[in-house]
């Protein structure tokens, strides 16, 4: 069977994002090929002409959500959000309930420092960019002073979703999701 000129690179892509939302919502070791293919409409045979392995697929399925999620920042950014907007749109009831399509550091932190170095050396260059951005919102935003206090914030942030995610009454995550907020705008107002 033939297929349309860029099929195959628009299927990639459509694996990608799919992989992308899978291991956000289930974790990388939970979400197995056959799983994220099947998510995809495709065969598990149809992996293979794409991907070499699993860790190539995770390595470009966690590119493609801290791309995301570096988009989402700058275009706050860009339409001139201040930094406690962006923190609130981060540490909300809508972010906690959607691990799929939010943050992957919230979602996947511990699996990322288990996979392979060229996986991890890509997340340390995102979230370099990322901390940049954030960085860009607070007062003096060209020192190296607040590139850390922006690296603290978002530690803060990641941590703060982490833990309202994990309590299952809802009130109490909310009370979480508020005091990292609190937090958050405390350090970053140092």
């Amino acid at each position: 069977m033939r297929f349309e000129k860029g099929h195959k690179a628009a299927t990639r892509r459509h694996i990608i994002d799919v992989a992308s939302k899978c291991i956000r919502q289930d974790g990388i070791s939970a979400a197995g090929i056959a799983g994220i293919m099947g998510e995809a409409g495709l065969t598990k045979g149809a992996f293979s002409p794409h991907f070499e392995s699993k860790d190539a697929l995770v390595r470009e399925a966690l590119a493609s959500a801290l791309s995301d999620q570096q988009h989402r920042l700058d275009e706050d950014r860009r339409t001139g959000l201040a930094l406690e907007g962006a923190i609130r749109r981060y540490l909300n009831r809508a972010h906690l309930e959607d691990p799929a399509n939010g943050c992957p550091s919230a979602a996947l932190l511990p699996e990322v420092a288990r996979q392979p170095l060229s996986t991890r050396q890509d997340y340390e260059k995102a979230l370099r960019s990322y901390v940049s951005s954030l960085a860009a919102l607070l007062p003096g935003a060209d020192s190296a002073a607040s590139r850390r206090r922006a690296t603290a914030i978002f530690g803060l942030m990641v941590g703060t979703l982490q833990f309202a995610r994990a309590v299952p009454d809802t009130i109490q995550a909310e009370q979480i999701l508020e005091g990292g907020v609190e937090a958050a705008l405390q350090l970053a107002s140092v």
